[in-house]
């Protein structure tokens, strides 16, 4: 394994390697060039049923705001089952989200894979839309620095709809500022 790895982390890809991250801390990159439509990584935990999910993603979310570490690496698999993949043999966990992607997470036979949707040259970080829906947008800041980054972290079929809401919150903004100085 390449000296690049963080301690209690492998990679269980010839494909990739964790490494530090401009994005966000650590980051998954490519250790050779990789053909477009290649399975990379799979996306391995624990496989728990919704509820479990439920309690395990907001004890994590918990954690996150008093202490501001612990992330919430729950994938999900079906109508379900989700993944818990907070392990540390699971390095895809570390992908971050982008919003110019180059992967993309598939689920084959009960497993999760992240597979590339384009050629992508050795030492690029490999990304992926994480698809969050809007209902908690201002509390996922996005800072992949993509020019069509919307600026926070949601799946593209919301972007139109999360511009609107960026703009709202700007004019609303202006307005309180404006009744403020007057």
């Amino acid at each position: 394994m390449s000296s690049a790895l963080f301690p209690g982390e492998s990679c269980i890809s010839d494909w990739c390697e964790v490494r530090r991250s401009g994005i966000h801390g650590r980051g998954v990159f490519a250790v050779t060039d990789i053909p477009a439509e290649t399975p990379i990584i799979e996306y391995i935990g624990e496989k728990i049923d919704k509820e479990e999910s439920d309690i395990r993603g907001w004890a994590q979310m918990d954690r996150h705001n008093e202490t501001g570490e612990a992330a919430v690496y729950i994938f999900t698999l079906d109508d379900d089952w989700d993944i818990d993949g907070n392990v540390p043999e699971n390095a895809a966990r570390l992908i971050n989200h982008g919003c110019e992607v180059n992967c993309e997470a598939y689920i084959q036979d009960g497993s999760i894979w992240i597979w590339s949707i384009r050629e992508i040259k050795k030492d690029e970080e490999l990304l992926f839309n994480y698809g969050f829906d809007l209902e908690n947008w201002e509390e996922h800041p996005c800072v992949c620095g993509a020019d069509c980054c919307p600026g926070y972290i949601a799946g593209m079929d919301y972007w139109d709809e999360l511009k609107e809401k960026i703009a709202e919150k700007k004019r609303l903004e202006m307005v309180a500022t404006s009744k403020v100085s007057t």
